[in-house]
């Protein structure tokens, strides 16, 4: 029988699997086909099909991105780009811009094909961010424009004809602020902590960066750029993988919303074309989303508020999709994780084993009926006339449990961190169910992107100063904690749609969780966010300072943890939450979330279990009394004792 003939695309594909995993000095660095690309997690490359008609010009595309994945894994280092990035969201996105620029220049300077294909990449990003229609200021992305200017100092490559006309908006300004930081960087290229240093110099050279930053940073980085110089080549990424923020090698179209919740509130009246750009923010596997490049004033921040709430809503996953697609995004889900599910699996038992044990293991000690305590047989032999001491077990009171798993469904988390976000809150939902602890799971994220139908009540209304937040929420109920698992299985396959994960205005979110568990009945509550990030809103940021949201955040955070019964605990996902949760713990790596959250949910229920056997003991305990005089033992008197 004759072999079916190979597709035309297949020595293209393995050709650049090959390539890829030479530049990116991996030979275990697996390369994937997908519709769901580009994206990249760990050691895993997903690259979009090559059409079967492949053109010179899309196989220098899909070559681009394939060398951007596999560069950023031979020369980026997450935990130095964790550690150098500065803490304020907008100066986020210029920072991972510039790092990305740099990882790119050092292929481009080595191999001629890589500045070819990293070339083409480019000029299709630009036309389809439209920066070519850019003509004013106020509507050119800062991270586009200092990119480029890095760009071109790296690799002395002008920005495209697209972008020309947008860098030369600013290029005076940032010359004459930046130039001299703007010339260390060549220096310092091989240099990940070094460069980063000099990026964040940048960033304070426009009024950018964040304002705790230490200024003698600039200093240090004056007094050590010779022996930084020196040893940049040893300091190369280990290649573990994209940076803390998952950020995709290309962006791709964010905008697809979803086919019945009527998104023609998306479009924008001409009245704002010149604040808000006419694309949706564009988003690949766990990247940032856009930030506005807005500057505190330094004025008191004002009480925060909402501009209107009549087109938020709070809806049931099962409400967002057809029962047919929910069953194929569920089965999309399994098979995406399978290999991680046995791992969770096996932390999801280890967990169970530990409540189950804490519900029925406590002992009461000198008890006159009961298991001998064969512990305190020795005092029988040093005082024959010493009762024997008798132990019970008792079951332990443990307490109704309710918890609540509240999932951060923006774009930032698109790609990898959702689905892993979604398997992990499948799986403790199964355990915790089996140990009769109550389980809710919600999301949550806007309707729209940039504003919807609440940004254009604005614009009607006059667009008055200071109007709030200003977007429309949408809240959503995977699974009620009285609703049992086999009924609300299939709803997280609701995450996996594409157009559901937009901006996300935490603040808010998490008093609607928090106000949720208030009525609960159960006498423990407990509310776990995870997240990925500060709150985002570019409609919100836009019209209010930098950090309104952020701030809207940090006190609903301070009034649950101080003023309510709720305990509040949080993981982060490549961002660090603990500068907002007192109890937080930050993961770099999406793998680690299944075992962070069991650990966390079961450091929590062994606090509980413990609290009441001390308790119990203290009220149990025979009062304390002078001990006897010691009195000396002949050896004869025990065989006498003894008969």
């Amino acid at each position: 029988m004759a072999n079916k003939p190979e597709s035309p695309t297949e020595p293209f594909k393995r050709a650049l699997a090959h390539a890829a995993r030479s530049l990116a000095e991996m030979a275990d660095l697996e390369v994937v086909f997908s519709g769901d690309g580009p994206s990249l997690s760990g050691n895993r490359a997903v690259l979009p099909h090559p059409p079967r008609d492949l053109t010179s010009k899309e196989a220098s595309r899909i070559r681009g991105l394939a060398d951007q994945m596999a560069l950023r894994l031979a020369h980026h280092d997450p935990a130095a780009y964790a550690k150098g990035r500065p803490g304020s969201p907008q100066a986020q996105a210029i920072f991972e811009a510039i790092e990305q620029t740099r990882i790119e220049s050092i292929g481009a300077n080595a191999l001629g094909g890589v500045r070819a294909n990293l070339k083409t990449v480019l000029e299709q990003t630009i036309e389809r961010k439209g920066l070519a229609r850019v003509t004013e200021r106020a509507n050119a992305p800062m991270a586009d424009v200092l990119a480029l200017l890095v760009r071109e100092r790296l690799t002395g490559d002008a920005p495209p004809e697209g972008a020309k006309a947008m860098v030369e908006l600013f290029r005076d300004e940032v010359e004459s602020k930046a130039g001299a930081d703007l010339d260390r960087l060549t220096a310092n290229i091989h240099d990940q902590a070094a460069f980063g240093k000099v990026a964040r110099a940048i960033l304070r050279d426009l009024d950018l960066g964040d304002a705790d930053i230490d200024s003698s940073d600039t200093n240090d980085e004056d007094e050590g750029d010779e022996d930084e110089s020196q040893s940049s080549e040893s300091d190369d990424g280990d290649g573990d993988g994209q940076t803390p923020d998952g950020a995709s090698m290309e962006e791709t179209d964010g905008s697809d919303s979803d086919s019945q919740d009527g998104d023609d509130q998306m479009v924008e009246s001409e009245d704002d074309a010149t604040e808000m750009s006419e694309d949706a923010p564009e988003m690949g596997d766990g990247a940032k989303p856009a930030r506005p490049d807005v500057k505190d004033n330094g004025q008191a921040e004002p009480p925060y508020k909402v501009f209107t709430t009549a087109h938020d809503e709070v809806v049931g996953a099962e409400d967002l999709c057809d029962p047919e697609e929910l069953t194929r995004l569920r089965a999309y889900l399994d098979q995406q994780l399978a290999s991680l599910s046995s791992v969770v699996s096996r932390l999801a038992n280890k967990l169970q084993r530990r409540l189950m044990a804490q519900q029925n293991r406590s002992w009461s000690f000198d008890l006159e009926e009961g298991m001998l305590d064969v512990a305190r047989l020795p005092r029988i032999i040093i005082d024959p006339t010493a009762p024997l001491s008798f132990k019970q077990e008792e079951d332990i009171q443990f307490r109704d449990t309710v918890v609540t798993l509240l999932i951060d469904n923006s774009g930032s988390m698109r790609g990898r961190p959702i689905m892993v976000a979604a398997v992990c809150a499948d799986i403790l939902a199964r355990t915790l169910e089996r140990c009769a602890v109550k389980t809710e799971i919600l999301g949550f994220t806007t309707r729209a992107w940039k504003g919807g139908l609440s940004r254009d009540e604005w614009i009607k209304a006059g667009k008055p100063a200071a109007p709030g937040r200003l977007n429309d929420l949408r809240h959503i109920v995977y699974k009620g904690a009285d609703a049992p698992w086999r009924r609300a299985r299939r709803n997280l396959g609701l995450m996996m749609r594409e157009g559901l994960l937009k901006e996300n205005i935490d603040g808010e979110a998490l008093m609607w969780a928090h106000q949720r568990l208030i009525t609960r009945t159960e006498q423990r509550r407990i509310l776990m966010v995870i997240s990925d990030g500060a709150p985002v809103d570019d409609s919100t940021l836009s019209v209010n300072s930098g950090h309104y949201l952020e701030r809207h955040l940090r006190s609903v955070i301070t009034e649950i943890e101080t003023r309510s019964p709720v305990e509040l605990l949080a993981i982060g996902i490549g961002h660090d939450v603990t500068r907002y949760y007192k109890k937080a713990v930050t993961i770099v790596d999406v793998e680690q979330l299944g075992g962070a959250l069991v650990e966390q949910l079961a450091g929590l229920f062994e606090e509980e279990p413990r609290r009441v056997a001390n308790v119990r003991g203290l009220l149990n305990a025979p009062p304390v009394t002078q001990p006897p005089p010691p009195r000396t033992v002949t050896f004869k008197q025990v065989q006498e004792a003894l008969g």
